[in-house]
């Protein structure tokens, strides 16, 4: 069963036929994909439905005046209709736009449309010349070089064929390909000349550094005066682009730092920046950046924050307030051998990756900016609310929470209650109820509470699960105490309550030690001495033999 998407739309019979018929909105869709990646409208297929009606019939000439009003309504749009009949006997037509990779489609009344996930959005003025030079950045990974297709980097080449074979999301079918035909099917060649693409990703060092605007990177780290410190440039290219990632990732001694906190019965250490938000910040840096603009991409590191500069802009439907749900491959094959090889997230920009593990580490979501050439995004080094960290671990732990419900709970926990409209701005949400699939499961199992009356409720933490994530109150987890105890006594015998507490931890409860303690004599485990206040506890005979 087909889901309307990128790349697929389905309409009813009705927009191309009778009184009802809405071309105006089909060459909307049309002019969409032209603009985007091409696609297929099933023509007689109702919303909500997966095939036409099993009586329903398309006259042999309806396809060619669909072909032909379309072709009189539009500007660089070519369509080719085709009446098929399904496995039930209904018959639909079915609509294919092919993708304009070198001008832009538009109707022939000055309107301009592009797909961006399920949905044809309007192209508004001002981003009319970004669309223009997106499309030049379409045809980039294809363009042919001056360089024998036998003339690439024989261990780069090896190398990108082991990796394809170790993926998990590769088909055996892809896995089984001999190295000259997993070029032609990632496009690497073109008849006997590598490809842009090619070059990238195999090519020589020479090679790499003849193609125009191959990535460059610099890492610059900034002391609290704002002066430079530490400098690292990977512009030789020596290294295609999964290598780069990996060095990025690798060899900036910055990642390993971090802040202990407190997490119960233990103390942890919190990355200022975690090597998987690097790591996805970088990757959207080289696969999604225009590849027809110049510039380095720049990592600045400041003391109280990372900046990540991309030259180029968004493309065109995305923008720093819709990053979260919207995603364009603005290179498409290119992203495709970055999603094969498990460098970038599978359904988009690794975006919603993000802020999942920065919320879920009690730190500010990205802040993503558009400027005059460059995206940049913005990462702050603090951690805004540690308890967080443990409340979202809690809450996963026992309910198994999804990513867009650990994200939903940190936005939640962050402004301690949040209105459900609030709520759709900050996630970029559209349609009826859209904070639904996000929420639903956090009020079901009470970890999140409705507050106020209907018309201006909010969501909160719930009180009761907050009360048990600041005293630690995890389910099972009474014996993972009890061995720290045992481990304390072992070294420091005839210890009173206070002396263990503070060893193990003062942030867990007085009367929760107690009561593990109070398990552990009964077990015959741990005995004790004194009384009251004099009261110390060691390891029993019985319990060390």
């Amino acid at each position: 069963m087909k889901e309307e998407g990128l790349y697929y739309d389905k309409k009813s019979l009705k927009k191309v036929v009778g009184k009802t018929a809405d071309f105006e909105d089909l060459v909307r869709h049309c002019v969409a994909f032209a603009n985007a990646r091409g696609g297929v409208i099933e023509i007689g297929i109702e919303d909500h439905e997966h095939k036409p009606p099993p009586t329903q019939k398309v006259s042999k000439e309806l396809p060619a005046q669909v072909d032909k009003r379309i072709s009189q309504l539009t500007i660089n749009v070519a369509t080719c209709s085709i009446k098929k009949t399904a496995p039930n006997g209904g018959q639909y037509i079915e609509l294919t736009t092919e993708r304009n990779a070198s001008t832009v489609a538009g109707t022939t009344d000055g309107r301009y449309f592009i797909r961006i996930g399920d949905d044809s959005v309007p192209v508004l003025p001002d981003q009319i010349s970004r669309l223009f030079t997106d499309k030049t950045s379409f045809v980039w990974e294809t363009i042919v070089t001056a360089e024998p297709r036998n003339s690439y980097d024989k261990d780069k080449a090896e190398k990108f064929r082991q990796n394809i074979k170790k993926s998990k999301r590769v088909s055996d079918f892809v896995k089984e390909k001999s190295l000259e035909e997993l070029f032609d099917y990632y496009k690497f060649v073109k008849g006997e000349y590598l490809t842009n693409l090619g070059v990238l990703w195999v090519g020589t060092q020479f090679q790499r550094a003849n193609i125009r605007y191959a990535p460059s990177i610099q890492f610059i780290k900034y002391d609290n005066h704002g002066e430079k410190v530490n400098k690292i440039v990977w512009d030789d290219h020596l290294l295609n682009p999964q290598e780069l990632i990996d060095a990025i990732v690798k060899d900036i001694p910055d990642w390993k730092e971090g802040v202990e906190i407190s997490d119960g019965i233990y103390r942890k250490v919190i990355p200022n920046y975690t090597k998987d938000t690097i790591r996805e910040l970088i990757s959207n840096a080289i696969f999604h950046r225009p590849y027809t603009a110049a510039g380095d991409i720049f990592i600045n590191l400041y003391q109280d924050y990372l900046e990540v500069h991309n030259p180029g802009l968004l493309p065109v439907g995305v923008t720093p307030e819709n990053i979260l749900q919207k995603s364009v491959w603005r290179n498409d094959i290119l992203c495709k051998i970055a999603t094969d090889l498990e460098l970038m997230e599978k359904e988009g920009s690794g975006f919603d990756k993000i802020y999942d593990e920065l919320l879920s580490f009690g730190k500010k979501t990205p802040f993503v900016e558009e400027r005059t050439d460059r995206v940049v995004v913005t990462i702050e080094r603090a951690i805004k609310q540690p308890l967080i960290i443990r409340l979202i671990e809690m809450a996963t732990e026992e309910f198994g929470l999804k990513r867009k419900e650990r994200i939903t709970l940190g936005l939640i926990a962050q402004h301690e209650a949040i209105s459900a409209l609030d709520l759709t701005k900050k996630l970029a949400l559209k349609g009826n109820n859209p904070t639904r699939s996000w929420i639903e499961r956090l009020l079901e199992c009470q970890i999140v509470v409705p507050i106020g009356k209907t018309k201006d409720r909010k969501y909160g933490v719930n009180p009761d699960f907050m009360r048990r994530v600041q005293f630690d109150i995890r389910p099972k987890q009474s014996s993972t105490l009890q061995e720290l105890i045992i481990t304390d006594l072992e070294k420091f015998p005839n210890s009173s309550l206070v002396e263990i507490n503070q060893r193990i931890g003062e942030e867990i409860a007085a009367r929760k030690l107690r009561d593990t303690i109070n398990e552990l004599i009964a077990e015959g485990k741990v005995s004790k001495s004194g009384a009251k206040k004099t009261t110390q506890y060691f390891i029993s005979q019985k319990g060390g033999e």
